[in-house]
Parts: C-alpha cells; structure tokens; sequence
C-alpha cells in the first residue's frame, strides 16, 4: 500500500524517539499544525541555523540509511556548538524519489540516534517527491550577547581546535570503500567510518566557550578554509603550526603528505576551532579535565589571510584552502 505524505510522517517521524528525544518545555507547539511554536528561555537569544544535503554532492549514492539520518542531523548541529547555543528543536525537510518503508525505518532510526545523541526534539518539517534532499533546520538559544561568532579575534590570541583533524576525509576513504593502506587495523577502519558517518557535535564545549573565547565556527570545510572565515570576519591574520595539528592514531597509517593534506583542507571534522585571548589559557586545562582534546595549534597575527608554518617559517596559503559549492573546476 502506497504512503501518502501525512502517513509517511505519522508512520516514520511521529516518534516518541524524535519528538521526546529530549527536555520539551520549550516547545509550545511541535509537529500536528502548519508551524511549530517555541518559548526560549528568558534571556536567551534564538539562534537558527540550515543545512542541505543532496545526493551525489554532500554523501555518496546508495548510503546507508541510518547512517545518512544520523550525519544529517549531527552536522546542522555543529553549527549550534560553533555559535555556543544549547539545542530547541530541529525541523526536517525530505525530499524523496519514493517512499521506500525499509530506507525511511532506517533513516528515521539513525536521525533519532543522533536526536538522542544531540538532546534535540523533532518539531516539524515536509515531505516532498523529487531527488534525495535532506534539509534540516536548527534551532538553539544562548544567553543574550554571548553567541560565538567569527569576529572578535585578536591579535595575541590562540588559535586552538577542539579534537583530531582529518579523521572526516580518511572516513570519507572508508565510506567510499576506496582502498586503504596496507595493515591499517579493522577498529581503526570502524573508528574512521563513525566520524564520518556519525561526527559528535561538540554542543559542551561550545557552552564552555561562552564568554571566552574571542571567535569560532566548526571545521567542516577544511581548517584552512575555516581560519579563512575567521580571519576575514576579524580582520586578522591566523597562523598555523603544522607540527602541533592533532591527529589520531587511525590516520598514521596513511602517508605524512597525506595526512597532511587532510588535516588542512579535507573538512568533515566538525571539532571546534576558536581563538583565545592569552589571559584566558588557564582554561585549556579545565577544558581537558572535562574530556575535550583542545590543542592550541597557532596564533592570531595582525595582518590579513593564513599563514601555515610547516617549519620552515610561515607561507601564505596558496590555491583553494577547502571544499566550496559552486567553484569552477577552471579556477
């Protein structure tokens, strides 16, 4: 029997596991009407954010299901960790060339793994026919005036990131099922396959910054490309030691040249990064109690653009610095 659009939804997003996948006092209204009505906290600032996913560009063709639902949720919700917001609720827009009941179960379980995962309710969305599109809205609150933006860098600050570079594009390799360096070790594969298909938005961190940190945003278009957005937004200059990017051990397995390339322009990490003012480094170690792997990987230099010091002195970037939409394969 063929799903029209409410009993896909009734049936696949109507869940206990996506709308109670967290605290629902903020949510007014969810799914049911033509809108979803929200109540911040007092105080707090709304903060909304979008992403679209299109087969063939952002993931590849014949994915896992689950998979796809949970890293389309998780990556919209870096940017409310990148913006230091605590999650309101999130809505779903699905395109699909038909509505398939194994494909849509499987996606609705991982989108509400990372629901769960995240602490963020389902409170709306559509449904349409047409290529496989999957856009989801973000929303979050943060406390009036500290949202983390890419302007507010200064020269003398830190440059740190929050976890392992790298680890996204040498996911990608596994992912795509490309071949993979001799011996690199079966948990090492199953590790790389998760940060990419299951990247964890790092939402406690992004608290933990407000009100410290000078800027930030998340890696996902690559650590160059990223540094480009805050240097530009601050109208500084950010200086990167390549000797101090972190790495996992997953990613030793492949060719210094390699990993390198990935730490710098590959993208997918979704880990903070974020300048701090030198008064402020004390805050490093609590932030490593805690859990979280920040490194300080450079500095914040009068000036303009990135520079990248390998250790041989800093160069400036040269070429494209990381994944971006609509670049000519001429330029």
């Amino acid at each position: 029997m063929a799903l029209d659009e409410f009993d896909l939804i009734a049936r696949y997003f109507r869940t206990a596991r996506l709308e109670r996948a967290a605290d629902a006092s903020a949510t007014v209204l969810g799914i049911g009407d033509d809108a979803a009505v929200l109540q911040p906290a007092p105080g707090q600032q709304l903060v909304i954010s979008t992403d679209t996913l299109v087969e063939g560009v952002h993931f590849p063709q014949h994915c896992p299901a689950a998979e796809l639902g949970y890293r389309a949720l998780a990556v919209a919700v870096s940017d409310l960790a990148a913006m230091a917001a605590s999650p309101l609720g999130f809505t779903l827009a699905l395109t699909l060339p038909q509505a398939t009941p194994g494909w849509l179960q499987a996606f609705s379980s991982g989108l509400a793994d990372a629901a769960r995962d995240a602490s963020i309710n389902l409170i709306g969305g559509d449904t349409t026919r047409g290529p496989l599109t999957i856009g989801v809205t973000v929303l979050g609150q943060v406390p009036a005036g500290q949202a983390l933006t890419r302007a507010g860098a200064r020269p003398g600050d830190l440059l740190c990131v929050g976890g392992n570079l790298g680890d996204g594009a040498a996911g990608l390799e596994v992912a795509l099922g490309n071949p993979l360096p001799a011996g690199l070790p079966m948990a090492a594969q199953e590790y790389l396959h998760g940060r990419f298909w299951r990247p964890l938005p790092q939402l406690a961190l992004g608290q933990m910054l407000r009100g410290v940190a000078s800027a930030g945003l998340d890696v996902s278009d690559g650590l160059l490309a990223d540094a480009g957005h805050i240097a530009s937004a601050s109208g500084v200059r950010l200086l990167i030691n390549g000797p101090q990017l972190p790495m996992s051990d997953a990613l030793r397995s492949w060719s210094e040249r390699q990993r390198l390339d990935w730490m710098l322009r590959g993208g997918d990490d979704y880990v903070l990064l974020f300048t701090l003012p030198r008064a402020a480094r004390g805050r490093l170690a609590q932030w490593r109690a805690a859990g979280f792997a920040v490194s300080v990987i450079g500095e914040v230099q009068g000036g303009s653009g990135v520079q990248l010091d390998l250790g041989l002195g800093p160069q400036a970037v040269d070429g494209p610095a990381g994944y971006q939409h609509f670049r000519s394969t001429d330029d």
